[in-house]
């Protein structure tokens, strides 16, 4: 017939109180770089986009064009 082994003690658990940490600090809503009027080129291919209307996203909005980012047009 098996015996049992005695359950291994447990490590006590920390107070909440007791544990310094900083509370999470709220970052602001990352806005869109893309301005009304602004232009981006596509470096491959060439094509120009002029923003007309922007948008609200919450994060920052890349625009693709052949498969690379395009840069802002100076």
């Amino acid at each position: 017939m098996a015996t049992k082994k005695p359950a291994a003690k447990a490590k006590p658990v920390a107070k909440k109180s007791a544990l310094k940490t900083k509370p999470a600090a709220k970052k602001p809503a990352a806005k869109s770089s893309a301005k009304k009027g602004t232009k981006y080129a596509c470096s491959v291919c060439g094509m120009i986009v002029s923003v007309d209307t922007v948008c609200d996203c919450v994060g920052v909005c890349d625009l693709i064009c052949c498969g690379k980012e395009m840069k802002v047009k100076k």
